[in-house]
C-alpha cells in the first residue's frame, strides 16, 4: 500500500498509525526499500512488544489457545461477535458488558452514550493467522516474524526461530512521533518504554497518563489533546498547512 500510494503521488509519505498499524509499521520502517518512501511518522499507542498488556480479554484468549483451536479447526477468520466465541471468553472470568472496556482497558475520555453505537463496527473481524501471529509474540516476550514451526521456519527463513524485527534498524533521519498513555491495556508503558530503548533515535513523545486506548481516537478531547500536537509535528516537518 505504501509503495502504491508513493509510486502514484511520486513524493514521500506522512504516515499516522493507531494500534495494530503501528505494529506494522515499526515492522516496515526496519526495512530500508518502504522506509525511504516515508517523510514522517506518527504512532497513537505504538506496539511492538505485548509482554505486559493487562487486557483480560486477550489474556484469556492467550490463556485458552484460541488461536491454535481455531487453525486446528481450520478455522480461518475469527469473528469477536460470534456468539460461541463470546460465550467461551466471557464465562465468568471476563466481564464483557462493556467489550471494548474488556479489550483495551479503561478509556478516560469518550462518550459512553456511544458504545452501542461504536459496537456495531468494533471490533472488526480479524484472520485467525494474524491472530495467532499476534499471541506468539505475546507468548514469547518477543516482536518478531511469524512462526512456522521449526520446519516451516526453515523452509521460509533458513533458521530454526523466525526473526526479530531489529528496531535499532530504524533510520535515526525517520522524524517519528509517538502519544501513548497511562491506562492503556494494549499498549503498555512499559513495552512501550522496551521499544524506546531499542529505537536508535528518540523520536518526540506525548504521554497522557489518562488516556486509554480508545482514546486516542474517540476522546472527546482528542482535538486538543492530541491531533493538534499531532498536526503541529507534520507541518514541523513539511506537511502543507493548508490540509
Amino acid at each position: 500500500m505504501i509503495a502504491y500510494v508513493y509510486s502514484i503521488t511520486n513524493s514521500k509519505i506522512f504516515f499516522v498509525g493507531h494500534s495494530q498499524g503501528t505494529i506494522m509499521a515499526l515492522a516496515a520502517f526496519t526495512q530500508p526499500d518502504i522506509v525511504n518512501m516515508i517523510e514522517a511518522a506518527a504512532l497513537l499507542c505504538p506496539i511492538s512488544y505485548l509482554d505486559h498488556i493487562t487486557s483480560r480479554f486477550v489474556l484469556r484468549a492467550v490463556g485458552m489457545s484460541l488461536d491454535k483451536m481455531l487453525l486446528r479447526m481450520g478455522i480461518h477468520q475469527l469473528n469477536f461477535r460470534s456468539v460461541e466465541i463470546m460465550d467461551s471468553l466471557c464465562d465468568g472470568h471476563v466481564d464483557c458488558n462493556n467489550l471494548l472496556s474488556s479489550i483495551t482497558g479503561e478509556n478516560c475520555c469518550f462518550n459512553m452514550s456511544r458504545i452501542e453505537f461504536y459496537l456495531e463496527y468494533e471490533p472488526h473481524p480479524s484472520s485467525t493467522k494474524n491472530l495467532n501471529h499476534l499471541f506468539q509474540m505475546i507468548r514469547k516476550g518477543t516482536f518478531g516474524m511469524y512462526d512456522y514451526g521449526i520446519w516451516g521456519n526453515l523452509k521460509k527463513y533458513r533458521h530454526v526461530h523466525p526473526p526479530s524485527f531489529d528496531l535499532s534498524k530504524i533510520p535515526k533521519s525517520l522524524p517519528l512521533w509517538m502519544a501513548y498513555g497511562g491506562n492503556d491495556a494494549l499498549a503498555d508503558v512499559k513495552d512501550v518504554k522496551h521499544m524506546l530503548m531499542e529505537l536508535p533515535s528518540k523520536p518526540e513523545l506525548l504521554y497522557l497518563d489518562s488516556y486509554g486506548h480508545i482514546d486516542f481516537i474517540m476522546s472527546t478531547n482528542a482535538r486538543a489533546d492530541v491531533y493538534e500536537n499531532l498536526i503541529r509535528f507534520f507541518e514541523s516537518w513539511g506537511w502543507p498547512s493548508s490540509f
